[in-house]
């Protein structure tokens, strides 16, 4: 009206149209109106044009014209209107000279202006201007002036921007010490406090979301709560601040899951939308805002109606949006990602339609260069992704990808959003790798996030997340690969995480969960118990942390039940199948109907069933298991990537039933399971092998049935398409191999019966390798210990003894010949290729350290130490790994080409001594055989022995140990566990005479059925009155519990034609054939500084009892010694400790040992012999590279017992001595004897005779010479 009836040529109109357009502009931040903002730039358009130059009033007026551009940009997001703003703005201050008054004032609004631009483009330039305008201005506001809290509030605001933008800590620290300081110049009941103190409530907010720090959001609480007292009912700003409270209230449950913070962010956003009138312009922003804090809520408990209010909030938040509403592609952001959360609740498809048809309309609003741009379209590429993992249909993870990668290649470097955008694209990378098994994903998905890591400060809140989801990549590797140093590295990353995260913090069930997960899986590779035994101990800690209500519970129920039913494969307890059973029950019973998740915890619960069944035998198991599988099958949507494995499962479980009732129906249901499970498994999958075998199985439980050979074909069939994959755990594919080895072999005329042993041998060097501790190979080989024997002895029988040979030496002694493969001199390569032999050496001492001697991680409490010993985990692994790629690369080179491999029976033959024949035994449940070598001859010689049998073999060795026990003698460790009492087993045995087979009936039934056969074809004459150094020597290779049987001992000792070995031969023992050629081929002379003899006794080791006569007979040896010549030195009891012990076997070439021995069954490397000062453990023995190591005399007891599980294997410790590089004899404590290395097998064979021709030929004196035995060349 005034307008009107000014006069235009009245020198007021321009104030009057100024300020009447500041009023429109007043109006339209309430309402949102933008008739009114444009009314408002016509009016300060026009007054500005009116306006003549050198006017004083124009500084305010362009001042004026820049806001309302500036806020017409914030609602519309036009940048030809910040522009304008910044340079209307920017020509104000040119006009205002300096000192002037409002020139603080002009600055700080035109750093409000790049601000804006900055907040909607992301130009680092932009909010560095910002903050240098800003400042200029705070510079020239005195201290007092009233303006000056106000200033510092604003340039708190820039700081904390450009924190969000670069997440550097100085910045938010700087924005919460400015705002601090405007507080503390605002006395108590100015107006502006309450804003203020709602502005430093929000800087530390944001630091909260970057360093996680509770101390940030409950200060972020207070100060937003003192705003909100402060506010009285009906102020205009009082909805905004309760909407800023509630907003901090919600950060804090998502950090600690509490559902009192939810609910009260929920109580004070409902009020404030109660106190927001329609139509209000913020009033969308609110709605979408309680929407968010609904959906946090559903995300924590699953509560469908919760997701529903959100999409309701959000659906109403949109509606209230005008078009072309720079807010709208955010809202409809949100409301697609409310769609997805349903999505992942329930799997219906029409969700996560919505959801992206929501994102991608919001995508195409948005202008190119928009600052959020690269956020939404990572977060249209997670819908993708979410129905890519439901349907499986590749074109839609395609998608995910492109529209990922588009955002990665929007982010610039430093900007603080780009990790958490790499993280996704590698999940989606990920993704993709497990639908295809496309090992290049899994690649890209580990890079993208190893750069995401990087990237990732310390401190920062997500980095726990993010260790988390690199380990999840490197888990699924290893899954595809088999590779232990993946699962090591996954182990090691999640296991930091968990190490930097609270207690109290919400996601720390969630990571329990995941490297509980990752242990499971290394568990199931290679069967370490102490693997299992963490998972359970971590996802029991998971599930004790998670509130009774979480939606996330019965997850993690579900996965400690998996773990439970693993470990009750693995030891029988009963107890850990019922808390399996269990925990998948209650999971199950917590699970809604609708829930995408059903089917996969049904199946589960169906497996432990299952797993009962086999054990207890109880029909109703396996048929509780089929109708639980029954039911997932149903509830899975066709498509699902899970599908094929719950049909395999449930064609295994009818298999198991038929098995048990011959119901014909049930093995028809098992088949058509099976093959649809395989139909639908994509090729190249790493579960194929797995579902390949379960068909095997079906298959021959038909054959068995029908007696149709066609069901055996096809049972064959798949068994050796299962060991044949390319793909596949090792572990699986020896079980494939085996079946098929074992099922051809039923057939020994199936040419396929030795590519099938060969196959499964070569899986087995593979599940033992050098990744795993020495203790845990022997525990694996302690599964599979029979298979070598089994498959020579079918080689055998097929008329290949030479294949038969290769195959005891590739899988006998495994661990032995790994440990002295870590040994093997380099000279022919140094000459080759001098830097590459050094790192051999390099990494061989490392991964005898850590094999030997590495600790797991469950024997520790603090996460600190548990981080520490993974690291050393995944250091083993990639050593191993290293050492392969060494091996390859030696390979390469001329004449390298069968560097360190097993030997072939050519190589062997041509490296045998020439003094006598070795004889290697084989036994096996389906025969005995003898396979005999000679020096100068390239044929094997094989000799049947069918009068022996393994059943004989057994029952042998069980009745020498009862012998022993009955005598009063030494069991020499075969009973014995632990370590106390006296280190002998205490007292004769007692047992009745007529239920023991005599010493003289078990040494004469070893002559007639084993030796005296093997001597006859040989053609040894008997040695009667020849010279001893004349005999022809025999060196025994035997296998299994014929390892145990006194070979060196076997003859008719009394009556007519009494007679023994030692009438035709001197005796030996080696433990492969291999050991002995290889020593043949490198003997070399040893070095003459360290040649000499380490004499030390060690009689009265405290809680033993003292071993008379090792004093006298240690001081009888080394004074002979001295009196030959030889350099010899003696240390008795307290004079050496084992760690100097070890010093001085570097430095003579020879040792004796007089002490105390103990085996330890459980864990054969801490086996050990008994000093005054402390114990001389296997484990430290085997790490010794000793080139000069020559003969090693052990005068003690339990030296060369061995571990009846692990017969095949050199588990005691004469083998420890034989792994540093001697070649030894053993025998237990004595009076003494002479030293002569250079015929030591000779030496013993006499001083045996003689100590024989002492006694009679009763039992107990049999007993007493029996255990003197030479090893070695």
């Amino acid at each position: 009206m005034v307008v009107e009836r000014t006069p235009a040529c009245d020198v007021s109109l321009p104030a009057i149209l100024n300020n009447l357009g500041n009023t429109f502009a007043r109006r339209f931040d309430h309402t949102g109106d933008l008739g009114d903002l444009a009314e408002a730039i016509s009016l300060q358009t026009k007054a500005l044009e009116l306006t003549h130059e050198g006017n004083t009033d124009i500084p305010s007026m362009l001042v004026n014209l820049g806001g309302s551009l500036m806020s017409r940009f914030e609602r519309m997001g036009n940048q030809t209107d910040i522009a304008e703003s910044i340079s209307l703005r920017t020509r104000a201050i040119g006009l205002v000279p300096e000192g002037h008054t409002e020139l603080p004032g002009m600055l700080t609004n035109l750093g409000s202006s790049y601000l804006c631009r900055f907040k909607r483009m992301g130009n680092l330039a932009d909010i560095s201007e910002s903050i240098s305008l800003q400042t200029r201005a705070l510079g020239l506001t005195p201290e007092e002036h009233p303006d000056l809290p106000a200033m510092l509030v604003n340039l708190g605001g820039s700081y904390m921007r450009q924190f969000e933008r670069t997440g550097d800590l100085g910045d938010i620290a700087e924005s919460i010490s400015l705002r601090t300081r405007a507080i503390g110049l605002t006395p108590d009941g100015h107006a502006d406090l309450p804003t203020m103190l709602t502005g430093l409530g929000n800087s530390h907010l944001c630091r909260f979301e970057r360093t996680g720090d509770l101390a940030d959001i409950a200060e972020s609480i207070t100060l937003k709560t003192r705003a909100v007292g402060l506010t009285p009912e009906g102020h205009a700003d009082l909805p905004g601040r309760l909407m800023n409270l509630g907003g901090s209230y919600l950060r804090r449950f998502e950090r600690t899951g509490n559902l009192a913070d939810v609910a009260e962010s929920i109580s004070l956003q409902t009020r404030t939308i109660r106190l927001t009138p329609e139509g209000h312009a913020y009033l969308p922003g609110m709605v979408m805002n309680l929407g968010n804090s609904y959906a946090s809520r559903f995300e924590r408990t699953g509560d469908l109606e919760d997701i529903a209010e959100s999409i309701s909030l959000r659906t109403r938040a949109v509606g209230l949006t005008p078009e072309g509403h720079a807010d709208l592609p955010g809202r409809l952001m949100n409301l697609g990602g409310s769609y997805r959360c349903r999505f992942e609740r329930t799997g219906n498809l029409a969700d996560v339609g919505e959801s992206i048809s929501l994102q991608t309309r919001a995508i195409s609003l948005t202008p190119k260069g928009h600052a959020y741009l690269p956020g939404r379209l990572t977060s249209l590429g997670i819908s993708y992704t979410h129905r890519f993992e439901q349907t499986g249909d590749l074109a839609d993870i395609a998608e995910s990808i492109s529209l990922q990668t588009r955002a990665v290649g929007l982010t610039p470097e430093g900007h603080a959003g780009l990790p958490w955008r790499l993280m996704n694209l590698g999940g989606s990378h990920l993704c993709r790798f497990e639908r295809t098994g496309n090992l290049a994903d899994v690649a890209e998905s580990i890079s993208l996030r190893i750069r995401a890591v990087g990237l990732t400060p310390e401190g920062h809140k997500d980095l726990p997340r993010r260790l988390m989801s690199l380990g999840n990549s490197y888990h699924r590797q290893f899954q595809r690969m088999g590779d232990l140093a993946d699962v090591a590295e996954s182990i090691s990353l999640l296991t930091r995480a968990v190490g930097l995260t609270p207690v109290g913090h919400a996601d720390l069930p969630t990571l329990l969960i995941s490297l509980g997960g990752s242990y499971i899986d290394r568990f199931e590779r290679t069967g370490n118990l102490l693997d299992v035994n963490e998972a359970i101990s971590t996802q029991s800690q998971a599930v004790d942390l998670a509130p009774i209500d979480h939606a996330n519970r019965p997850g993690y129920l579900n996965n400690l039940g998996i773990s439970f039913r693993l470990r009750f494969r693995l030891t029988h307890d009963p107890s850990d199948l019922s808390e399996a059973i269990s925990a998948q029950i209650h999971s199950v019973d917590l699970t809604p109907e609708s829930h995408a998740s059903l089917p996969r915890m049904l199946s589960n619960l169906a497996n432990s069933h299952l797993c009962r069944f086999e054990d207890s035998g109880n029909l109703d198991d396996v048929t509780e298991a089929i109708a639980v599988l029954t039911r997932a099958v149903g509830l899975a949507p066709e498509g699902h990537a899970l599908l094929p494995g719950w049909h395999a499962n449930l064609g295994n479980a009818y298999t198991k039933r038929f098995a048990r009732t011959s119901n014909p129906e049930d093995i028809t249901e098992a088949i058509a399971n099976l093959r649809q499970a395989a139909r639908l498994t994509p090729e190249m999958h790493s579960g194929m092998p797995t579902i390949l075998n379960m068909f095997g199985a079906a298959w021959y439980q038909y054959y068995k049935s029908s007696g149709d050979q066609c069901h055996m074909e096809e049972a064959i069939s798949n068994h050796k398409s299962a060991a044949t994959c390319v793909l596949g755990a090792p572990k699986v594919r020896l079980r494939g191999a085996t079946q098929w080895a074992r099922l051809c072999s039923r057939n020994c005329d199936s040419p396929e019966v030795l590519t099938a042993f060969g196959i499964a041998m070569d899986l087995l060097m593979l599940i033992a390798g050098l990744e795993e501790t020495v203790q845990h190979r022997y525990a694996i080989i302690e599964a599979y210990g029979r298979l070598p024997v089994e498959a020579a002895s079918v080689a055998i029988i097929l008329g290949a003894p030479h294949t038969a040979l290769e195959w005891l030496e590739q899988g006998r002694c495994l661990v032995w010949g790994q440990q002295s493969r870590l040994h093997t001199p380099l000279d022919q390569l140094k000459v080759h290729n001098m830097p590459l032999a050094k790192r051999i050496v390099e990494v061989s001492r490392l991964l005898e350290g850590l094999g030997s001697s590495r600790q797991h991680s469950s024997n520790v409490e603090s996460f600190a130490e548990k981080v520490t010993l993974e690291a050393e985990a995944l250091q083993h692994s990639q050593l191993a790994s290293e050492w392969n790629c060494l091996f390859e690369q030696v390979r390469e080179l001329p004449g390298f080409d069968r560097f360190l491999r097993p030997l072939r029976c050519p190589n062997l033959l041509q490296h045998l001594p020439r003094s006598g024949p070795v004889v290697v035994l084989n036994i096996h449940k389906f025969r005995c055989d003898a396979i005999v070598l000679r020096a100068g001859s390239d044929e094997l010689q094989h000799i049947p022995l069918p009068d022996f049998t393994l059943d004989k073999a057994k029952l042998y060795q069980r009745m020498l140990g009862i012998q022993l026990r009955c005598h009063g003698l030494r069991d020499e460790g075969l009973y014995q566990a632990v370590e106390h009492g006296t280190g002998r087993v205490a007292g004769p045995y007692r047992r009745k005479a007529e239920d023991v087979i005599t010493v003289h009936s078990i040494l004469k039934s070893l002559w007639h059925e084993v030796v005296k056969p093997i001597l006859n074809l040989l053609e040894f004459s008997k040695g009667d009155g020849i010279a001893m150094h004349l005999l022809p020597r025999i060196w025994w290779c035997p296998t299994g519990p014929l390892s145990f049987l006194p070979l060196h001992a076997a003859g008719v000792y009394r009556g007519e034609g009494a007679e023994n070995i030692a009438d035709y031969a001197v005796s030996s023992y080696t433990p492969t054939v291999t050991a002995l050629a290889e020593r043949v081929k490198n003997d070399s002379p040893i070095d003459e500084r360290a040649s000499g003899l380490f004499l030390t006794c060690q009689p009265e080791v405290p809680h033993f009892d003292a071993i008379h006569g090792t004093k006298g007979e240690v001081r009888e040896i080394h004074n002979e010694a001295t009196i030959q010549g030889v350099r010899s030195s003696l240390l008795e009891g307290d004079a050496v400790t084992p760690d100097r012990c070890l010093e001085y076997m570097e430095e003579y070439s020879s040792i004796h040992l007089a002490c105390h021995g103990f085996q330890d069954t459980s864990d054969p490397l801490q086996s050990r012999f008994l000093f005054h000062k402390g114990r001389l453990h296997l484990s430290a023995i085997m790490q010794k590279n000793l080139p000069n190591a020559d003969l090693a005399y052990l005068s003690a007891c339990q030296t060369s017992a061995g571990q009846e599980t692990l017969a095949n294997e050199v588990v005691h410790l004469a083998g420890g001595m034989l792994a540093a590089g001697y070649l030894w004899r053993t025998r237990p404590e004595g009076s003494g004897s002479r030293f002569d290395g250079s015929l030591s097998a000779y030496a013993l064979h006499y001083a045996t005779q003689e100590l024989r021709g002492r006694y009679d030929n009763t039992d107990h004196s049999l007993l007493a010479w029996m255990p003197f035995v030479h090893y070695g060349y």
